[in-house]
């Protein structure tokens, strides 16, 4: 399976406080095209500046009868600024693209990269639409930014760098008036940026919320459409949906009346500069021509358009500073599985030893384990029963390594955890979940998920194995049939037989059957059934279970009762025993089902 690129780590650039700081610390990156960008784009933009300068110096030619080929030399002026703009434009294109393209993909590899480290106990509090709105949406927010920041903010800067050059040198009497309008755009700009970063923070986390319930929306479908909810369902999501408007309009009004004070502001200094330009024509003060008159308007409209840009700019600059922090928000997320520098895992026999395991989950009021030990020993099957809450998947997660114990150690192979880098130990682990993910691709595909030498023939073996062979030998395509979301297609049998043969597969020395059979009819049982028993054999298995005909075989049934082990032995010396297996047998919190 092809493996992606290597980037540079774009984790450690980000201060999600300091929008600004790390959108300059992205940036140089790639410097070099960076600043290649924005000097083709000063050049490509500069007949804006230059053409008021000449225009004004084609009207004294007229005006005070100079001779006439000035006018030549003046239009040759115009043509070669014209006829650069073309060339330099496309330069100016091709570079700052590539600057903000290979950001826009570098910060989705890295925000992916992050989410693969952070710990199950993080994704479980998260929504995984939040997620999704931070790949998608958050980093196109950056990508619009960093565009329009170039497109309208670099126009903007070079207006205002040259209108006020060349009215320097041509007029300086009116240098002041500029000077007083550059500071004052720019505390123009601050104020609404200032104003704005609350309103979009807030927008922007009001969105989020709805996506994460859209999400939930159509992950519950099925539940809703069997229970006829379905206007419980579009009453949830209209409260969000109601709330984007309510907030977004409010944020509209805000932008709006900033840009329209903004407007207001600088056409009537435009207005001002331009009658006190012609009085002193008029009155012949200063030494002001026909010709500078004409160039000071169309300068001063320069400058205020310039300077309206950069501020109808400050709602976008914002929304993009807001996406940053939200990148942030996973990016410089501590909540992560560490590996580098562990003893990295070879192969595995599959001993699991738990020494006095204690784990509370933060806020929790008990804890979901205490003073767990338990030896498994190589090949051996333990079946986790007990009430719901008991410490059951806590306990296998421990054996994953999805989570570390907060006293005691979980050892394997007589080796601490602790000291060992998990996604090597896990290339030896596969579980079987009781609802089985597949992906939109071909069966072959979802059954050699992650194994790169995964070829036909071992394919086959696998589907025949988990039982599964005949049913997609008749599907219309066989092994390249493509399957639906989910594996929507398919029965949950199937489904679970698919899930079978992935893990079988893969080979594994450590087996995690997590309520693999409870959704399933007797007929599909019985088949799945078959299929586990040959991939549970000689590996190490961790079933979490309540039928009876899942667990009734293993080798050893651990009891859990509030984080402790209350009972361990077989099927029949626990019924034996009378306690408290022997209860939720005859309670039916283990089914009898065969």
């Amino acid at each position: 399976m092809t493996q992606p690129p290597p980037p540079h780590s774009l984790d450690t650039l980000f201060r999600a406080n300091h929008p600004l700081k790390t959108l300059s610390a992205l940036i140089k990156r790639d410097r070099r095209r960076a600043v290649i960008a924005f000097l083709a784009y000063g050049l490509k933009h500069s007949p804006v500046f230059v053409l008021p300068a000449v225009i004004a110096d084609c009207v004294d030619v007229v005006v005070k009868h100079r001779p006439l080929h000035a006018l030549f030399i003046n239009a040759l002026v115009l043509l070669v600024l014209i006829l650069q703009n073309v060339p330099v434009n496309l330069l100016y294109a091709r570079q700052w693209s590539i600057v903000v393209r290979d950001l826009e993909y570098l910060l989705r590899f890295t925000l992916s990269e992050r989410i693969q480290k952070l710990s199950i106990g993080f994704h479980s509090r998260t929504n995984a639409g939040v997620l999704q709105t931070k790949v998608v949406r958050d980093i196109e927010n950056i990508q619009t930014m960093m565009q329009s920041a170039a497109d309208a903010g670099f126009a903007a800067v070079f207006g205002l760098v040259g209108a006020v050059s060349i009215t320097a040198v041509k007029a300086p009497q009116f240098l002041p008036f500029f000077l007083v309008l550059v500071p004052v755009s720019g505390y123009v700009i601050t104020k609404s940026r200032s104003r704005l970063n609350a309103s979009n923070e807030a927008f922007r986390e009001t969105v989020e919320g709805m996506s994460g319930q859209v999400n939930e929306m159509a992950q519950l479908i099925p539940v809703t459409r069997a229970h006829g909810l379905e206007q419980t369902a579009l009453s949830r999501v209209h409260r969000s949906f109601k709330r984007v408007r309510d907030d977004g309009h409010r944020l509209d009004v805000t932008t709006g009346w900033f840009g329209a004070l903004a407007y207001s502001s600088y056409q009537l200094c435009f207005v001002t500069c331009v009658l006190i330009a012609v009085w002193m024509a008029w009155h012949k003060i200063g030494g002001v021509t026909v010709g500078e008159v004409v160039m000071l308007s169309s300068y001063f409209h320069l400058l205020a358009g310039s300077a309206v840009m950069l501020t109808n700019l400050a709602p976008m600059m914002t929304k993009g500073f807001a996406s940053i922090r939200s990148l942030g928000e996973v990016l410089n997320n501590d909540d992560i599985e560490r590996n580098e520098g562990k003893q990295v895992v070879t192969s595995v026999a599959g001993a699991v030893r738990f020494d006095g395991v204690t784990l509370r989950y933060p806020d929790a009021p008990a804890p979901a384990v205490s003073h767990v030990s338990l030896d498994v020993r190589v090949g051996e099957t333990i079946a986790l029963v007990g009430p719901s809450g008991a410490g059951k998947s806590t306990l296998v997660n421990l054996a994953i390594g999805f989570i570390r114990p907060d006293d005691g150690k979980v050892l394997l192979d007589g080796i601490d955890m602790e000291t060992l880098d998990m996604r090597s130990y896990r290339q030896f682990v596969s579980v079987v979940p009781q609802e089985t993910v597949l992906f939109e691709g071909s069966v072959a595909e979802n059954v050699g998920y992650g194994i790169a030498d995964a070829d036909i023939a071992h394919i086959e073996r696998a589907l025949r194995d988990a039982n599964a062979w005949d049913f997609v030998a008749a599907l219309p395509e066989g092994l390249d049939t493509l399957l639906g979301p989910r594996g929507a297609t398919l029965s949950g049998g199937q489904r679970q037989r698919l899930a079978i043969a992935r893990a079988l597969i893969r080979d594994p020395r450590v087996l995690i059957l997590d309520e693999a059979t409870s959704a399933l009819d007797t007929a599909s049982e019985v088949l799945v059934q078959e299929a586990l028993e040959r991939l549970m054999n000689g590996r190490t298995t961790f079933i979490v279970a309540h039928r009876l005909s899942t667990i009734r075989n293993a080798d050893r049934i651990v009891v859990l009762d509030h984080g402790r082990i209350a009972e361990v032995g077989s099927h029949s010396e626990l019924l034996a025993l009378g306690g408290l297996y022997s209860d939720l047998v005859a309670r039916s919190n283990i089914t009898t089902n065969a």
